[in-house]
């Protein structure tokens, strides 16, 4: 692609040297630069990309775009200074890749829980609706039935842009992505254009990163405030800052909610471990998720659809055989013991307290709960006694252990953790560091008609461990347990 071209997406710039040579690549990651490659040097959390000019150079990069000027300027190169070579990135990728966005119905969901499931039902819904569809989510991205594995809630602006480029190619009519906070703030959604944006709900989560609360919401609400016109805005009103995050947004705002009230309303009949029977949108409807949450989720996805100008009774037709995401109440009864097994994600206090409380209001056998539960490494501390002090509060029986530790010590997780565990719980808990002795001794605690709940890691394949992943699935290991 032409530079000249390639640049004229970017408002603010200051140009030095030849504007008119071939670009390419598009590259923020020296370690990917190739000849004639546009190399950005985005100022990141951990690394700053002006470090790495010298080596991208090196490696064939003609173009480098920065927010600082090298010292010494190499004439054979072009450089273009920018304010925010972040933003300048996603603008780049988009007009690289021909902007796909625009030629996609995109919608994309942010919330602190429910993203997955809510993004994996809609891509599930279109398909069965007959439409190709492409799927960006934490657990994988999808063109149409094709698997890609995921590595980001939200991937980089230039792998996103790539990502929606193949959709296109291969015929996709829409696609649904998560959006994180870390996202936004990262500027990864610059230069994409959404149709449509939906707010799930917001707590607690992420303080590692955003520091606050109010930053950690303000930017959940930066993805609405770069809306345009043309677009919507989908947002739970149940939750009090869902009216925060549409303040400044341009586009047309639509609400729905349980309790209040609403563009979109919906009311639980009945709620067991065999599904939701609601009243949706004034129809009567019966869904195979389980649990009030879920009865959000669904809301969203059929007003999603509906303010997409599909049919009402054919959505809620495809919606009544849609299943959870992988990991999501991801519930397995093993026939031989009368056991009921659970994995999922639930690794915030709000998850963890919803899937409880549900698996509560769901127990119509009486049995009793035992949750095995831990915190990950790297990440919010102040979550940590909150999440034990739930499980203890909610659950007859709690193991604490290890999540994905990452590069700190379990055993000094697991003793944040225990803070949270007053008097009164003491006798009910055990702390098992090994996740897999952990799941082990849940099993052999529990008698028929009990529940186990394994939250925490949900979808995830893996345990990582100082930097080193190792194999590691909850449900696998607990079915693996009820087989011996």
């Amino acid at each position: 692609m032409n530079l000249h071209v390639l640049i004229s997406t970017l408002h603010e710039k200051n140009v030095i040297g030849d504007d008119q040579r071939e670009v390419q690549r598009v590259d923020f990651d020296s370690r990917k630069v190739e000849q004639e490659s546009l190399f950005v040097a985005v100022k990141g959390v951990q690394v700053d990309g002006h470090q790495f000019i010298d080596k991208a150079i090196e490696k064939g990069a003609t173009t480098i775009v920065v927010e600082e000027l090298p010292e010494k300027l190499e004439e054979h190169l072009t450089y273009i200074q920018v304010p925010d070579s972040a933003a300048a990135l996603g603008l780049l990728a988009a007009e690289f890749f021909e902007h796909p966005s625009k030629q996609l119905q995109l919608v994309g969901v942010t919330g602190t829980n429910g993203k997955t499931t809510t993004v994996t039902l809609l891509h599930d819904l279109f398909s069965d609706l007959g439409y190709h569809c492409g799927l960006i989510s934490t657990i994988e991205n999808k063109i149409g039935k094709e698997l890609i594995p995921a590595t980001h809630t939200t991937p980089d602006a230039v792998s996103i842009n790539a990502l929606l480029a193949e959709m296109v190619e291969a015929g996709c009519e829409y696609a649904f992505m998560e959006v994180s906070s870390h996202a936004v703030d990262q500027k990864r959604i610059s230069g994409l254009q959404f149709k449509g944006a939906l707010f799930t709900n917001i707590s607690h989560d992420h303080l590692d990163y955003h520091q606050t609360f109010k930053a950690y919401i303000m930017a959940k609400k930066g993805f609405f405030d770069q809306l345009g016109k043309n677009a919507f805005s989908l947002v739970n009103v149940d939750d009090r800052r869902g009216a925060v995050m549409v303040q400044n947004t341009a586009s047309k705002i639509y609400r729905y909610a349980l309790q209040n009230i609403a563009d979109f309303k919906a009311k639980v009949l009945e709620n067991s471990l065999l599904g939701l029977r609601m009243e949706l949108d004034g129809h009567d409807f019966f869904g195979r998720l389980i649990g009030h949450f879920n009865a959000y989720n669904l809301l969203a996805v059929y007003a999603t659809a509906v303010l997409l100008e599909e049919d009402k009774t054919e959505v809620l037709r495809a919606l009544s055989g849609l299943k959870p995401a992988e990991g999501r109440f991801d519930a397995t009864f093993f026939e031989k013991s009368k056991i009921t097994g659970i994995v999922d994600y639930a690794h915030t206090p709000d998850a963890l307290e919803k899937v409880l409380t549900t698996i509560k209001d769901t127990n119509s056998g009486n049995g009793q709960i035992v949750t095995v539960v831990g915190c990950g490494g790297d990440r919010d501390k102040e979550k940590r006694p909150k999440m034990a002090h739930i499980a203890c509060k909610l659950s007859n029986q709690v193991i604490l252990t290890s999540d994905n530790p990452r590069t700190e010590d379990p055993e000094q997780i697991l003793k944040e953790m225990e803070a949270g565990v007053g008097p009164e719980y003491k006798k009910k808990v055990l702390v098992i560091s090994d996740r897999r002795q952990a799941i082990k001794t849940a099993v052999r605690l529990a008698n028929a008609k009990d529940i186990i709940l394994i939250a925490g890691k949900g979808h995830e394949k893996y345990q990582e461990i100082n930097g080193v992943k190792y194999p590691f699935d909850d449900k696998e290991i607990l079915k693996e347990e009820f087989s011996d």
